[in-house]
């Protein structure tokens, strides 16, 4: 990592409130070049507290833009952080229109060109193109990062038609705990207190909104931008990463958007900015290459960023099963046209005897984090303990040359069903000569929903039907002497959760099942695609305090044999304790914990816990937000419970618990 001291320009920064046309203001930190001339302006705006969460990282890029002319934004949504108003769900309406009317607010300044940009990783990248499709006429460009265009099937809440257990439940208790805290002091003043209280009376678990839609209907087709790729009229850079779940959206972007004022890169990253040098790497100078797109989207300068090939991607080579890397072995690939015309669906047909499958209902403890963040725990390890528990079927490969895939594997499967609910998951792994199972890509599909993501249509019981469903996209190269595995299992807690009578599984007909690899032929002009190294602004300088406490495993599975009950405990790793330039003594600490019998559905629990203390002594201020998220399942719907109770010095402020009963209509 490079960093970076001196710039084209000097720079300077403060704090702004953003008036909104209801008299809510929203807290902005804004900075800019020291120059007399009017500039463009880049916008990243989310719900991540701008002066404490998501500081060190903006201090590693907004500066950096300002150094080179821009002038760059952070903006916190309505109703966290310091801003003003009450939170919503997110991407709600509300939540849209203040952005675009931050756009507007933006473009309007006197050291503004008038031409705007917008870029963001996640819940900044998701509103950066939900923005760009409102078309508001100053935003001239987008950089999404790690987001997605369809919010139902390529989220956190829902994947192949099934509930997402692990980061249903995991990120709803993460915005509960993120929309209790209150506003800081040092930037609102004495009205903290009563802004902070006033938030509260409206706080509410999201996971009750997200489990009364368990198909695609009209409020997940709300901020899908797939349901209409031709409103976004602003030129996009779509970046994404290999072990990020959100990484197709990039491959549909690059295909349903016009070529002319759209651009793809997916590299190995996980769930993070390609430049910050997190595993897997190798890094890039992500600020640099997003400083070409600024460049010609909003100041005309033909510096040839249009002249690269529509999409980048990285492609692995072969590598042992890990938790962590440091880095992937592999190369940079560039296609010129998505659907590519090197890339050739090749099937792989299954052969045998019809097979029952019904994997044991911890099926998928080995599966890794959904959300990536560069952790040592987060990607999946050897997978052949998984692979015991499913219906396997390989490929030897075979010959001089690899087999590189590049794109979205397919399944289509024959299965019977004796119960008329069920899952199928789908693992696409490389298999080494020693026996190691390195996890490529995975699928999953709710059976009920084979026939479309917005309905539930029970099977015929007794009856064999063909389904097909389409993995997470790979770039990946399985070597010569090595196996393609296609490994099928009915069950994959916590990552699914499971539905009562799935237990049974169900039976796999080889016959007309088959899998379907997006396989890669070289094209002979791939090479050349090379990035600067990675530079950032200089830190923003927060300490990390040492303690004395032995850290807990970010995962560990626990396995009580008498009972057949497995539980796996995850302590999320956001960033613990840290204390801020500017006094602030922050801390927080979370745990996950899912657990599920082997033979009963009925039995899997998610449990969340969140303790945040944000503590500035200058100013006797010492508040605490302490939350607690639970959700079951029976026979009938889910069962949800959470707690909030927050706390002014020793005295209890605010508590509040909520119970709710949801009928599982489908998911």
């Amino acid at each position: 990592m490079i960093i970076r001291t001196a710039f084209p320009y000097e720079t300077t920064h403060e704090d702004v409130r953003i008036p909104m046309a209801d008299g809510v203001e929203l807290y902005a930190r804004v900075w800019r070049p020291v120059t007399d001339e009017p500039v463009p302006a880049l916008l990243e705006y989310l719900p991540y507290r701008l002066t404490d969460w998501t500081a060190p990282r903006d201090w590693q890029r907004h500066p950096w833009y300002a150094g080179h002319g821009y002038a760059s934004v952070r903006v916190d949504v309505r109703g966290h952080g310091c801003s003003g108003g009450r939170p919503g769900d997110e991407y709600d309406a509300r939540e849209l229109a203040d952005g675009v009317a931050v756009v507007e607010w933006l473009a309007a300044q006197p050291w503004c060109t008038g031409a705007v940009g917008m870029f963001g990783i996640s819940w900044g990248g998701f509103n950066s193109l939900q923005i760009a499709a409102l078309a508001p006429e100053a935003l001239k460009a987008v950089v999404t990062v790690c987001s997605t265009d369809d919010r139902f099937d390529n989220d956190v809440h829902y994947m192949g038609g099934s509930v997402l257990a692990v980061d249903m439940h995991a990120w709803a208790a993460t915005m509960l705990a993120f929309a209790s805290r209150p506003p800081d002091p040092l930037f609102v003043g004495d009205g903290w207190r009563r802004q902070w209280l006033d938030r509260l009376e409206a706080v509410e678990p999201l996971v009750h909104t997200w489990l009364s839609h368990q198909t695609r209907d009209a409020y997940w087709r709300h901020g899908s931008v797939c349901e209409d790729y031709g409103a976004i009229g602003a030129a996009v850079l779509a970046v994404g990463g290999w072990h990020d779940p959100y990484r197709d959206t990039v491959l549909r972007l690059v295909e349903h958007l016009p070529s002319g004022r759209v651009r793809g890169l997916i590299g190995p990253w996980s769930h993070q900015y390609p430049d910050r040098g997190l595993p897997p790497g190798p890094a890039i100078g992500f600020l640099q290459e997003t400083l070409r797109w600024w460049d010609h989207w909003l100041r005309g300068t033909d510096n040839g960023v249009m002249d690269e090939p529509l999409l980048r991607a990285w492609i692995s080579d072969s590598h042992p099963p890990a938790t962590v890397y440091e880095e992937l072995p592999g190369r940079w690939v560039g296609e010129k046209a998505w659907p590519s015309a090197s890339v050739i669906p090749v099937p792989y047909v299954f052969q045998g005897a019809p097979v029952d499958v019904a994997s044991p209902q911890h099926t998928g403890m080995d599966a890794g984090r959904f959300f990536p963040f560069g952790n040592d725990a987060d990607l999946p390890p050897d997978q052949r303990e998984e692979d015991a528990k499913s219906a396997c079927f390989e490929f030897p490969v075979g010959g001089g040359e690899p087999v590189e895939i590049l794109g979205r594997p397919s399944v289509t499967l024959r299965l019977r069903l004796d119960v008329p609910y069920g899952q199928v998951v789908a693992r696409l792994c490389d298999v080494a000569p020693d026996g190691t199972s390195t996890l490529v890509t995975r699928g999953a599909l709710n059976l009920s929903a084979r026939q479309g993501r917005d309905r539930a249509v029970p099977w015929q019981v007794g009856s064999y039907e063909d389904v097909t469903f389409e993995l997470n996209g790979i770039g990946h190269a399985f070597p010569p002497g090595h196996r393609i595995r296609l490994a099928v299992s009915s069950a994959y807690w916590p990552w699914i959760w499971p539905r009562a009578g799935s237990e049974a599984g169900w039976t796999l007909d080889p016959a007309g099942s088959a899998l379907t690899l997006p396989v890669r032929a070289a094209s002979g002009a791939e090479g050349g695609i090379v990035f600067e190294p990675p530079e950032q602004a200089p830190p923003l300088g927060v300490a990390f305090p040492a303690t004395l406490d032995e850290p807990r495993p970010e995962r560990l599975v626990v396995r009580d044999v008498a009972r057949g009950t497995w539980r796996l405990e995850v302590d999320p790793r956001y960033g613990g304790t840290r204390v801020y330039p500017d006094g602030l003594e922050f801390s927080e600490d979370a745990q996950e914990v899912y657990e599920i019998q082997d033979a009963d559905a009925l039995s899997a629990r998610a449990r969340s816990e969140w303790r945040i203390r944000l503590h500035r002594p200058e100013l006797g201020w010492d508040v605490r937000v302490e939350t607690r998220s639970e959700i079951s399942c029976d026979e009938g719907g889910f069962v949800t419970s959470n707690e909030v109770v927050c706390r002014e010095g020793g005295e209890v402020v605010f508590h509040r618990t909520w119970e709710r009963r949801l009928p599982r209509a489908a998911g």
